[in-house]
This record gives C-alpha cells, structure tokens and sequence, in this order.
C-alpha cells in the first residue's frame, strides 16, 4: 500500500514540473512574432490610401540655428561721464533717454577748486616771465665772468622747475575743459561745463543738482545707438558651424513677430565653462529703440551641405525612432529604420549610415497610413 501511494506521489510531481517548466513556456512564447514590419496592400487599399513613392536623393541643404543673447555695446559707444575735479552739480537736464549731440553742454559743475587751479596756472604764468628774464640776466653776466656760475645755474634749475609746474597745470585745465591759451585774469570762472563726447542717448542719471560728486563717481551714462550689436550665446557644438559674415535674424523675447537683420562681425575664441561662446552681430540698419541689456532669441541659417536626403514627409515619428516605409514590391512595404540630419525646404538628410537606401522605393506621402494599418495588424 505505501508502494502505491509513493508511486503516486511521484507522478503527481512529473505532471506538476511540466505544467510549470519554464524552457516549455519560453519556447512557446518564442513562437511569436516580436514586431511586425511588413504591410501589404491590396491595389483597391492602395490607390483609396493615395500611397505616393519617392527616392533618396542628392540636395543642397542648409542647417538653421537657434540662439538666444541680449543687446551689448562695445566699450567705445558705452561713454561713463564723471568729473576729474569733483565738485557740485549746479545744472543738468539729462534724463534717461534724452538725445544729446557730441560737444553739447550736459553738466554744469560749480567748485571753488576749479577757481584755485586757474589761480594757479595764471600765477605760474606771472612768474615764468619773471623767471625768464631773470634766467637771460644771469646768463650773460655769467658769460662776461661778472657773477658766479652757481647763480646762472640756480636760476636756470628753477625756470625748468617752473615750466614743469605750468605744463602739469595746463594739462589739468584741459582734464576739465577748460583751454589753458584763452585763460585770463578776466575769464576767471567758477563753473566750469561737462560737454557730451558722442552723439546718442542718456542711459543713466546718477545725479542730481547739488549733490557733490568726488572723481571716482559717474554722473551719467550714454550710449551711440549706431554702435549697439547683438551678443548670442551659441553652442560648442555649433560654433564651428558658423563664420564672419553669416547673417540672420533676431527679435525681441517678448516681440517674436518683429525681426531685426543682423550679421556676424566676431566670433569669440573661447568656451565658457558652460560650453558656449558669443557671436557678436551687427544691426544692418540701425535700431535706435533697442537698448542695452533687452534678451534677443535669433536664427542663424549654416552654410550649405550636399547630402543625400528625401521629403521630410517621408519620415515618421514612432516609439521615439525615426522610420520609413520600403517598397519591396508593388504592394509590400516594410518598416525600416533610419538615422536623419538637418532638414530644410521641405527635405531632410538621410545620414551615411542608412546608404543601402539608395535607389529603393520609398514611401513619401501618406506614410502614416501604413503605419496605423501596420498597428492594427500588431494589435490583431
């Protein structure tokens, strides 16, 4: 009886195992089909799906790039204006956005310092005459031996004393506008005028009337709108892409529809350590409205490549992959995948690799017909 029973338990055991043997059941799932990658149409299906058939072909493309940046200025149409002296600010009518004119009067400065420093030079003046004749004085007494050498050469120290004195002198009246030749005793003033050394616009006004300024401080700030260019920020991996010279066109962040045409002057030759670098682009006509610091988005269109390619409608979107649809013959077609490029004017770049394209039929229009059927027949 135990016999009988252990027997039993065995079978048991064997049918068990081999309802649960997963080599049987991976072997049966092996049986089916991962993907499907053919559909075949009937020619009624064909002409109601409107199937047209292209080939990979030779094409001119340009890349077009996408950058963003802002307004800059280069240092020579960003003037800062302050005041060597220091001083008051008696008078200004500056505000942000007022348009001055090279040499026009800005600033009015008031400072009983500026009426010393002409004090100064007019009295060096003064003194330079008489050192003057002194100097020639001595100079022929001591040619005739009637007064000591010493004398002539004390005299002569202390005339180059002064004439050092009187340049350095001159030199600060002209710091400070003032022209040392038209300087007398009777135009002797103690303002003295601030004149704007661009033509362009106030930017800033850091000021206001009778507040003492020292030297270090800038009153205000102007900018030469003719000079403003744009600084985009641009990709490692695309700097090499572009040249001096290419052109393109930005907008304002906030007005795309409004488009500004510029051209490359200067590429930066060095990456920051985001990765990027800087294209420095000139307005081809002038913007006096933009200002600096304003974001820009732009485009830039690369130069042009010869490459292999086909209408970009050929192409589909699927699984995150890229795919076309292969005429193996007049009613099949098979699914293959396919690496792409830059695409423009309707075409796009097939790449090297995918090259057994050539000359085979290709599904350009309508291609995502036969996908949705090649879905149904997946899902059946």
């Amino acid at each position: 009886m135990r016999y009988q029973l252990y027997i039993i338990a065995i079978i048991f055991i064997g049918v068990s195992s081999c309802k649960n043997n997963p080599t049987t059941a991976s072997a049966e799932r092996s049986q089916k089909p991962e993907a499907e990658t053919m559909v075949t149409l009937n020619q009624e299906q064909l002409n109601n799906a409107g199937i047209v058939i292209g080939h990979v072909q030779r094409k001119n493309l340009h890349s077009t790039v996408k950058l963003s940046g802002q307004i800059d200025v280069p240092p020579q149409s960003l003037v800062s204006i302050s005041f060597p002296l220091g001083g008051y600010l008696k008078n200004s009518d500056l505000l942000p956005g007022t348009a001055v004119t090279k040499g026009q009067v800005i600033a009015v400065m008031e400072d009983q310092s500026y009426v010393q420093l002409q004090q100064d030079y007019l009295t060096a003046i003064t003194k330079m005459e008489y050192l003057s004749a002194d100097l020639a004085r001595q100079k022929e007494l001591s040619d005739h031996d009637a007064a000591s050498k010493k004398i002539y050469q004390q005299a002569l120290s202390e005339y180059k004393i002064q004439q050092v004195l009187i340049k350095a002198l001159e030199e600060k009246l002209k710091i400070v506008g003032i022209n040392p030749t038209q300087l007398t005793v009777n135009n002797i003033s103690k303002t003295i005028t601030i004149k704007s050394p661009i033509n362009g616009y106030v930017s800033k006004v850091n000021v206001n009337i009778g507040k003492y300024v020292s030297p270090t401080d800038i009153l205000f700030e102007l900018v030469d709108p003719e000079d403003i260019h744009a600084a985009m920020t641009i990709f490692e991996k695309d700097i090499l892409s572009v040249n001096k010279g290419l052109k393109g066109t930005v907008a304002l962040a906030d007005q795309p529809d409004k488009k500004f045409d510029v051209e490359v002057i200067l590429i930066t030759r060095n990456i920051s350590e985001n990765r990027t670098g800087l294209l420095h682009c000139h307005f081809l006509k002038p913007e006096h409205k933009l200002l600096p610091g304003m974001f820009l988005t732009g485009v830039f269109e690369l130069n042009n490549k010869n490459v292999m390619a086909i209408e970009e409608e050929a192409v589909l979107r699927y699984q995150g992959k890229q795919y076309v649809f292969v005429g193996t013959s007049a009613n099949d077609f098979e699914l293959t995948e396919v690496e792409t490029g830059i695409s423009d004017k309707g075409y796009i770049e097939i790449k090297s690799n995918n090259t057994e394209l050539a000359g085979k039929n290709i599904v350009v229009k309508n291609a995502y017909a036969l996908l949705g059927k090649l879905k149904n027949k997946m899902e059946d």
